[in-house]
């Protein structure tokens, strides 16, 4: 899949992915739950790698306050557009074209820019990177020492009551899947998923210090934060 090919599935879907964004029952919940697992303070700065139409970002605004700064990053147009205009209210709130794995931030802390950052987040990302877990390398890498990532993402679910809810995480990861939906494919997209999610959640547990893993609608969505080391 090319990024071109990405960005034109994803901006045609647009206006349908803000809508279940913000209007899925218990959406608004986990949201918040996720923005609290950054840590932040007021005065913190948090990244948001892949923030889509921007239904993150009032919940990280609201725990870094006026006086913090949140910046969204995500590579489609179309999807930006609508974050631009879901936070045109916040001046501390900057929305930028750009690719997560390639952020436009220095490489090291050393040249006083990264080092003002204290959390990133990526939600429903590490799924669509050819390397999750370079991807994670090198968001650990952008934030400064004692700070936070956070990963949440759906995968199948490990409960008990699991295949029934499987079934229908599978329709959804076929559906979502560029370039459009078949009804076979030579590689499964859902199993493929779980093993880049599995793959980057296992390298923020190895590169964090302090870890918190968290389950969450019916066991498909998947929560880890983690706080990177002091030094």
């Amino acid at each position: 899949m090319t990024d071109e090919t990405a960005q034109e599935f994803y901006g045609r879907w647009a206006d349908l992915y803000d809508v279940v964004a913000r209007r899925t029952p218990g959406i608004a919940r986990l949201r918040r739950r996720v923005a609290t697992a950054c840590r932040l303070e007021p005065g913190d700065t948090v990244v948001e790698m892949g923030c889509g139409t921007g239904a993150n970002l009032p919940y990280l605004r609201e725990r870094v306050g006026p006086e913090g700064t949140v910046i969204g990053i995500d590579f489609t147009r179309p999807v930006l557009e609508r974050a631009r205009d879901a936070t045109a209210a916040y001046d501390n709130v900057h929305v930028l074209r750009a690719d997560a794995t390639e952020p436009p931030f220095g490489a090291t802390v050393d040249d006083g820019v990264d080092e003002q950052i204290d959390a990133i987040l990526a939600t429903f990302v590490v799924g669509m990177l050819e390397e999750p877990e370079r991807g994670v390398d090198d968001w650990c890498d952008l934030v400064k020492p004692g700070g936070h990532v956070v990963l949440a993402n759906a995968a199948r679910s490990e409960a008990w009551y699991a295949p029934p809810v499987n079934a229908a995480f599978r329709a959804i990861v076929v559906l979502s899947t560029p370039p459009t939906a078949k009804l076979r494919y030579e590689n499964e997209p859902h199993v493929r998923l779980d093993e880049k999610i599995d793959a980057a959640h296992t390298r923020l547990r190895e590169r964090a210090v302090a870890v918190a893993d968290e389950s969450h609608v019916f066991g498909v969505v998947r929560l880890t934060g983690g706080r990177l080391p002091d030094d």
